[in-house]
Parts: structure tokens; C-alpha cells; sequence
């Protein structure tokens, strides 16, 4: 059967931005994760391709190749490297249109069709395509690379976390490994567990593994890179007088924070270094921290008595009300 086009996977144009190919991948891995969706195999199936298309469309220098080449990109690549005294046609004559096109394609100046090329490549690698080495041996290919879509909440990411993962190969076992999200990661962050991807071929190197984090929406926090922004609620007289706001913390804890007299409703007042730690630093490294901006809500009292009003009407009547 022959392979799905990568970009008719993922629903987006050919000319699709890096943001579009990531926001459909984001949508369609979340559909099709097998935590969501146990024991579906044809689920299980769509998230193999979603990540496959993702791997390659998301890195400019491998969508150039698959563009130009098709599905067979990393064997013809492969093949140029190896050289073995082939040499593979460019420019007009090159290898057709796109991953759609079966035609004859050019491959050191003769006209070869797709099972040829295929046996050209058997040769080159060592019948890797059938998974058995050739008698003249075969050259030592990497392991397939995967993806694997994680969502994180604000606190794990603000103070790392790991996570079992369940791998799921397209031929052999299913494994499960421990991988280490670190402290700062943010919604996109791409975390590399090296070793831990797909087999490699002909005593090649295994691919790697990699964590493409999603941050869970948080009821308090709002984030804006290594900066949060909390809404802390103050009473009218506090606002009016001055005083003391307690401002919550990713940590769990509150902090004190000093209020001027007249602070004005969605006023903001900086907390400096108490944001989320940068990734790649400790989450207790103040120098390696955003901003907290502690944005003030003031609340109107309710309930008044009769004496409360009065003392309002009367400020109201001192202000020109």
C-alpha cells in the first residue's frame, strides 16, 4: 500500500507555515494519543503517522528533501553518502514531482522506475528493505527518531518532573521508559531522550527519543515566557489606604507584598525573579528566573450597614459627587 502523503496527514497546504504544520499536529496528536483512545489500533496507527509527517515537515532541511525526493528522501540521501559510483540526477531530470510521482526517475543519467530504485537500494544497504543483510554487507544506519506528544501542568514545568512512556515501535515490543522533563520547559519545548527512539540498522546507532511538551491551561497563572502574571484581590479600604496583599506563588506559597495608598484596580506590581525558572537552570536559581507580576482586582464591599453607607455618601459629598 502505498504511504500517505505527509502533508495530506497532517490536513495543512504544502505551502503551510511552521506554525500551521505544529498547530495541526498538536490538534491531531491529542486526538489520536492511545492514552485517549486504548486498545484502537487504527488510533494507534494515525498517531504513528501524525508523528512520522510531524518529524519531517516541522525540520526545514528534511521537508526541502521530501519535497524534492518523496518518502525515499533518507535512502537516496543515504545512497549519496555511500556513493558506491551512483550518481542521482538533479535539477530537470531529477526525481519527479513529489512524494505523489511514480514515474521513471533519473538515477546516474538512466531511466529507473520505482522498483528498480528499490532494488538499487537493497543493494546499497543490504537488503534493509526486506530486513536481511546482503552478501557484500550493508551500510550502518541510525534508528528512526519519534516523537511523543506530553502535556505538563504550570507546577511541573516550574519545578521539572518525569514521566513514564510507553514506546510503540511499528515492528517489535512495546517498552516502557522513565524520561526527566526539566524545570522551565514551555508549551512547544522539544526534549531530546538520546538512545531512546527506533533500532538502528546493521549495527547502526538507535534514534532518540523526543518529548514534544504541551503546558496544561492553569486556573491562577497566566504565562508569557519565563513571566507569570497572578490576579490577587484586594479590599476597597486597602487599595485606598495601603497595606498588605498576599500574592500566591507557582511553589504553593504566598508572598508579602507592600501596597501603596490609592493602588488602582488592575494595577500591576513587579515581584522580581519569582517567575519560572529558565529552562536548562535549577528552579531555585533566582538568576536563572522570569518576573511574577502581581495584578491587583479590587474588591467593593457588600452587605453595608446603614452607618457604612452614611460614611460613604458623606465622602461622596466631600469628593463633589
Amino acid at each position: 500500500m502505498a504511504r500517505r502523503d505527509y502533508y495530506e496527514v497532517l490536513g495543512v497546504s504544502r505551502s503551510a507555515t511552521e506554525k500551521e504544520v505544529r498547530q495541526a499536529y498538536r490538534k491531531l496528536a491529542r486526538k489520536y494519543h492511545p492514552d485517549l483512545n486504548p486498545n484502537d489500533k487504527q488510533a494507534e496507527t494515525r498517531f504513528k503517522g501524525i508523528g512520522e509527517a510531524y518529524d519531517v515537515l516541522s525540520d526545514a532541511e528534511k521537508r526541502q528533501k521530501y519535497d524534492r525526493w518523496g518518502h525515499d528522501w533518507e535512502k537516496i540521501e543515504q545512497a549519496q553518502k555511500a556513493g558506491a559510483g551512483v550518481g542521482f540526477g538533479g535539477g530537470g531530470g531529477g526525481f519527479g514531482a513529489g512524494p505523489s510521482s511514480r514515474t521513471s526517475w533519473n538515477v546516474g543519467g538512466n531511466a529507473v522506475d520505482e522498483e528498480a530504485l528499490g532494488g538499487l537500494f537493497d543493494q546499497l544497504f543490504g537488503g534493509a528493505r526486506g530486513g536481511r543483510a546482503s552478501r557484500t554487507g550493508g551500510a550502518r544506519l541510525a534508528g528512526e527518531d519519534y516523537e511523543h506528544p506530553t502535556e505538563v501542568s504550570l507546577e511541573e514545568a516550574f519545578t521539572g518532573t518525569t514521566r513514564l512512556i510507553q514506546i510503540q515501535p511499528a515492528d517489535g515490543q512495546p517498552r516502557t521508559i522513565e524520561v526527566t522533563i526539566p524545570a522551565g520547559v514551555a508549551d512547544g519545548s522539544r526534549i531530546r531522550v538520546a538512545g531512546k527512539g527506533g533500532p538502528g540498522r546493521n549495527s547502526g546507532p538507535p534514534g532518540d527519543l523526543f518529548l514534544v511538551i504541551s503546558i496544561a491551561p492553569h486556573q491562577r497563572f497566566t504565562r508569557a515566557g519565563d513571566d507569570l502574571t497572578v490576579a490577587v484581590e484586594v479590599p476597597l479600604y486597602t487599595a485606598i489606604l495601603g497595606g498588605e496583599a498576599h500574592v500566591p506563588t507557582p511553589k504553593g506559597t504566598r508572598l508579602a507584598l507592600k501596597l501603596p495608598a490609592d493602588t488602582q484596580n488592575g494595577q500591576r506590581f513587579r515581584l522580581a525573579e519569582q517567575g519560572m525558572p529558565r529552562l536548562g537552570t535549577s528552579p531555585n536559581g533566582s538568576a536563572g528566573r522570569g518576573d511574577l507580576y502581581a495584578e491587583m482586582r479590587v474588591v467593593l464591599p457588600s452587605g453595608l450597614s446603614d452607618r457604612e453607607r452614611a460614611l460613604f455618601r458623606e465622602l461622596a459629598e466631600l469628593r463633589g459627587g
